[in-house]
């Protein structure tokens, strides 16, 4: 992917994110009467400013990964005796403690607006009904057969795939069952679905790894190409082979070349194929290849096995019974765009939680070149998923100056609360000691974020 496209992407998705977080805390800062001094969108060396009517300096800084809004505060500066009464610091607890709430929660209340917008476009999806099963798997064990519609996921109504993504995913890391509701013929059934360390090791695709798949083209498993210099072509498969077997799992169509492939890296693998012959040769003779799929990271920074082949794609038609159009009115697509964003907000803090009691890897932390990268891809995509993942951002970055550690939006909230509840200050040396923790934890998680997106774009 173009490397502009990608840089640009981020700037589109971050700067805005950036810019109202910190439109947060000004508005309400000025609602209350404080003086506000600077307006920052950036860090580092100042690339643009402007000293406004009301007195404030609004600028653009060189780095877009943050920004700040400077106030009026004797504890970071001499304050002119006439604004000691506008001083941030002179205000009530309670006063300083919503003006710190107002960035995280702005960012979060931009998440409704823009998933109140991305419901109210028709959209053409497929229908929550099964096109495949696979044998032996949870699913299948639970009774799941293709054809039956999923109605509820964990208790949670599942409209459309994304849905049930969602609701799969809140289970990441643990063990127990999940049940599950779904239609069959004119009859609802409740099942239960069994597993184990979801989602810690191997797949990162929540479906495969119960073993149920929505609607697939029925795409050969024959290959169309083979890429000069890639795994497949280094190892002696050949444009044409029709895979019959992979480590002795029969093959029906290329959709289980991926889902093995991809769940192998570096892993070697006996694969069955059939291929014509040519001259005195039988018209198709079967070989025995052992093939290695190469490690590569994708736009997502999974970890996958690559062959770099292609199939031969033919037209194909969505059956009309895995189709459907979904779209809500303006009213209607309220409580959803709620739902949505608190659904994403008790995820995101959940996740936050089984890393710290390592139930799921610190793997899963990304750091701006994932976000990057991310973003550029959902740009390529097209507009509703590049704002689906602005509004997937914006709830993040809500939900992590939240969380209660000094030096972030939460860690402030927390002093202030104390504060106000017990009528005095945090005493200053605390806060100290709190000020250098939070930045030892910052720094960390930064440094891991960072070890992950450069593991990821060279693994």
């Amino acid at each position: 992917m173009n490397i502009l496209l990608i840089l640009l992407a981020a700037i589109l998705i971050l700067g805005p994110l950036v810019a109202i977080h910190e439109f947060g805390h000004f508005w309400v800062a000025r609602r209350f009467g404080i003086k506000v001094l600077t307006f920052s969108i950036g860090f580092g060396p100042v690339v643009w400013k402007h000293i406004g009517k009301d007195g404030v300096q609004y600028q653009l800084a060189a780095i877009p990964l943050g920004g700040f809004v400077k106030m009026a505060d004797e504890r970071e500066g001499e304050v002119p005796p006439a604004d000691l009464p506008r001083a941030f610091n002179r205000q009530s607890p309670w006063v300083r403690l919503a003006v710190v709430a107002a960035g995280p929660l702005i960012n979060l209340a931009l998440a409704v607006v823009l998933y109140w917008a991305l419901f109210l476009p028709p959209q053409q999806t497929l229908s929550t009904k099964l096109g495949q099963v696979d044998s032996g798997s949870p699913a299948a064990v639970a009774g799941l057969q293709v054809g039956d519609t999923l109605l509820q996921v964990d208790g949670k109504a599942v409209r459309d795939w994304q849905a049930i993504n969602y609701a799969l995913v809140d289970h990441m890391g643990e063990t127990g069952s999940l049940p599950i509701q779904y239609e069959r013929g004119q009859q609802r059934t409740t099942t239960q679905i069994h597993f184990s360390n979801f989602l810690t090791t191997g797949s990162k695709d929540p479906l495969e790894q119960l073993g149920f798949y929505p609607w697939q083209p029925a795409v050969e498993p024959v290959l169309g190409k083979v890429i000069v210099g890639g795994a497949a072509d280094r190892q002696g498969l050949k444009a044409g082979d029709r895979l019959l077997s992979i480590n002795q799992e029969k093959i029906t169509n290329w959709f289980d070349i991926a889902r093995i492939v991809h769940a192998n890296p570096e892993v070697a693998l006996s694969i069955v194929v059939e291929r014509k012959g040519t001259g005195a040769e039988p018209a198709t003779k079967q070989l025995t290849l052992n093939v290695m799929p190469q490690a590569k990271r994708d736009e997502f920074g999974n970890r996958i096995g690559m062959l770099s082949i292609a199939p031969i794609v033919k037209p194909f038609k969505v059956p009309a019974e895995y189709q459907q159009t979904l779209q809500y009115g303006p009213i209607e697509a309220i409580p959803l765009a709620f739902k949505r964003t608190w659904d994403l907000s008790a995820m995101t803090v959940s996740a936050f939680g089984k890393m710290l009691t390592g139930k799921i890897s610190v793997d899963n932390i990304s750091g701006p070149v994932t976000i990057a990268k991310v973003a550029g891809h959902t740009a390529g995509i097209g507009v509703m998923a590049f704002f689906s993942f602005m509004a997937l951002m914006s709830v993040s970055l809500g939900i992590l100056n939240l969380l209660p550690i000094p030096v972030l939006d939460g860690g402030h909230m927390l002093y202030y609360l104390i504060e106000g509840v017990r009528g005095k200050p945090v005493p200053e040396a605390l806060q100290a000691w709190g000020m250098k923790i939070g930045l030892v934890m910052l720094g960390s998680l930064m440094v891991l974020a960072l070890f992950n997106d450069f593991s990821r774009l060279l693994g």
